[in-house]
């Protein structure tokens, strides 16, 4: 496939001459409708323009299901299965080519992946599993963490303004990682602020990328000599021939996740201020059961990285050819009419057959973590704020462009604080809490970039 054309298809749909750019204004202010758009132009497979590349755009859930579940073993993440990357065809320039170049092991294939995904999933059970030790002080430290975040959000007064994204959302989930990663205080707020850098895709991000690719090797040299009780060490354990480039790589897909974590938090709390009867849920302990919802509803990875086959596959109305770049939407999968159709809105327990957590042999290894975070970090956001009402109308909420996630770029609210949570202004989490590498050296953590950070976002009262 050349750049900008598309080949003969051997069925009486008509090759389209000529094709739309996805990210559009329309795109970012409502994907749903171009959804539906290219659905019934095109069927459950459209032709796109990705940035000035050419790839295939999958709508249907059948499809979406089908490509993911890779039961024939025809899909292959592997950025040099691409035909175009491979002749030189994609742009140097193209702003997304860093993305498929990683080669960590969500890009992988065959015995290489399966290799790194049972690294990661032996060295995510201390953490996941909740019987296990690590587990229970995690999630010990996830609400303290939570707290401090809200500690600093009210330092201004009882009631107030606060965008709930950037002052808390965001920087809960990258200080759960800086905790499994095993960096000291000092060197892992540093690495927070420079995740939030790369996440953020601003003019800093190459810059803040080289760091964090330097500081997760050095990371990985050090838990070689000195093992600890956090996720590198238990990935080494479980795969002792890792090479320090390819666990740094591994290590750098964490932001990731926990990207996707901090934008599932936001559109929790967005369907519980917007859906009084979803409020009223939580107090009856069905919090778990709203994040499911919102996960089907409005999944924060709404479209996933590329898979080329490695034959020429019928999908959709088309055969795609080939080494050609097939991008599948979670979010429009969930809305075709032949899954979203058969969904009982009213019931008691949403459907488990959804995708925001992939299928097949690249489905999350984190799911479980990820929904811990969100859990935590909605109900003790609802236990502490007596109220919280959107600052802005719901359809007028900031989305941030991208191909990829659908994420809030700011969630402002006003709030007022419980009564039994009012208290005297302290001194801050700033000096307070060591990570467990502080712990294990006995040194007390040092004042903080992050909290000074997140104290210079408070709007003036």
């Amino acid at each position: 496939m050349t750049r900008g054309t598309w080949p003969q298809q051997p069925t009486e749909v008509p090759a389209p001459t000529s094709i739309e750019p996805l990210l559009t204004r329309d795109y970012d202010a409502d994907p749903a409708l171009v959804h539906e758009r290219l659905r019934a132009k095109y069927g459950p497979v459209a032709p796109v323009d990705l940035l000035g590349v050419p790839v295939w755009f999958v709508l249907g859930y059948e499809d979406v299901l089908r490509v993911l579940q890779n039961s024939g073993g025809i899909w292959s993440k592997h950025v040099d299965r691409w035909h175009a990357y491979v002749e030189g065809r994609v742009p140097a320039d193209w702003p997304l080519l860093p993305v498929f170049q990683v080669n960590s092991s969500a890009f992988q294939e065959g015995t290489a992946q399966h290799e790194l995904r049972a690294a990661w999933t032996s060295a995510l059970v201390p953490f996941q599993e909740p019987s296990q030790a690590q587990a229970k002080k995690l999630e010990h430290a996830i609400v303290r963490y939570a707290d401090d975040l809200l500690d600093v959000l009210a330092e201004g007064g009882s009631t107030g303004w606060a965008d709930l994204a950037a002052q808390y959302a965001r920087p809960l989930p990258l200080m759960v990682a800086n905790r499994l990663l095993g960096f000291t205080a000092a060197r892992g707020e540093d690495v927070v602020m420079d995740i939030w850098r790369m996440i953020d895709a601003g003019p800093d991000a190459p810059a803040a990328f080289e760091r964090l690719y330097a500081a997760m090797r050095e990371l990985a040299a050090t838990k070689r000599d000195h093992p600890g009780d956090d996720l590198p060490s238990y990935m080494i354990q479980a795969k002792p021939d890792f090479t320090l480039d390819e666990l740094a790589r591994e290590l750098l897909m964490l932001p990731g996740l926990l990207d996707f974590t901090a934008s599932l938090v936001c559109n929790v709390v967005v369907e519980v201020i917007s859906n009084p009867d979803v409020r009223e849920s939580l107090s009856v302990g069905s919090i778990d059961e709203t994040v499911n919802r919102v996960a089907l509803l409005n999944p924060p990875m709404a479209n996933l990285t590329f898979r080329f086959p490695m034959t020429d596959v019928k999908l959709g109305n088309y055969t795609i050819a080939a080494g050609d770049p097939v991008m599948l939407s979670v979010a429009a999968a969930h809305a075709d009419p032949r899954f979203a159709g058969a969904i009982d809105r009213q019931a008691i327990r949403s459907t488990r057959a959804h995708m925001a957590w992939g299928a097949g042999p690249h489905s999350c290894l984190g799911q479980r973590l990820a929904t811990q975070i969100t859990i935590i970090a909605v109900r003790r956001l609802f236990d502490r704020f007596s109220k919280i009402k959107l600052a802005l109308p719901a359809d007028q909420l900031p989305w941030r462009p991208s191909p990829f996630m659908r994420a809030l770029r700011s969630l402002p609210v006003q709030y007022q604080l419980a009564a039994d949570h009012i208290h005297a202004p302290t001194t801050g989490p700033a000096d307070a809490q060591p990570s467990p590498a502080d712990e294990a050296a006995g040194q007390p953590a040092p004042r903080s970039p992050l909290w000074n950070f997140l104290r210079g976002l408070r709007r003036p009262r």
